[in-house]
């Protein structure tokens, strides 16, 4: 996670997002629909970024780092800007070959070309200027890495969420329809759009949709680096 467009700094507006919305609890303890969206989008991320035994992989934006503890025999490398968010990865990530590092990835000047597998998912929706953070994945990325990144389709979560806010349905799961922190996003993009974004910086080598690629709820991509 990174920023919100707040006036706050990056690192107070994610540990407030940290406090509100526990990321261990959103990936334990959310409705059935939304864990199972999520686990079909971690079965994405996973496929996508491969065997990566003994590689360097970098996640932009760790959060919690449920993402990286699917990949036990990587060489990890956890970037966050909220010292909150940190803390709990490093309690999930016990025992994995993986270094923490707090602060946004624009500003860390890391070395070019210094991973194999770089993933940024869920994040880019909550960063003022984004194009920036992509410019930075693509110079670490090396030339035969490959980089995951995906959004949530928000128009179309949107969409959903205020259905089920005016049924029955509604009523009964009160302010849960609004958990996961939705609200700290400053972009809503479409696939589409979000693609077109992508294609200044990656060449887009593929395109799947969570759950399902009918029902695109988190729509993840993998990236090469342009020629």
């Amino acid at each position: 996670m990174q920023t919100n467009g707040s006036h706050d700094s990056a690192e107070a507006v994610n540990d407030r997002l940290a406090a509100q919305h526990p990321i261990n609890d959103y990936y334990d303890k959310s409705s059935w629909p939304i864990r199972k969206i999520e686990q079909a989008r971690l079965g994405i991320i996973r496929d996508m970024v491969g065997p990566c035994v003994g590689l360097r992989l970098l996640e932009v934006g760790s959060g919690g780092g449920h993402v990286l503890r699917l990949f036990r025999d990587a060489r990890l490398t956890a970037v966050d800007v909220s010292g909150k968010f940190l803390e709990t990865a490093r309690q999930n990530l016990r025992g994995y070959d993986c270094e923490f590092i707090k602060g946004e990835i624009d500003k860390l000047g890391l070395p070019e070309e210094s991973f194999d597998r770089i993933v940024c998912t869920e994040v880019l929706e909550h960063i003022p200027e984004p194009e920036p953070v992509l410019r930075e994945i693509a110079r670490l990325l090396k030339r035969s890495g490959r980089a995951v990144i995906t959004v949530p389709n928000d128009p179309l979560i949107n969409t959903g969420k205020n259905l089920v806010r005016r049924s029955p349905l509604g009523w009964a799961l009160g302010d849960r329809v609004n958990w996961g922190g939705d609200h700290y996003h400053v972009h809503q993009w479409r696939p589409f759009e979000f693609k077109a974004v992508l294609e200044r910086y990656f060449e887009v080598e593929a395109q799947r949709s969570a759950p399902f690629d009918w029902l695109p709820i988190r729509v993840c991509f993998l990236c090469r680096r342009l020629p």
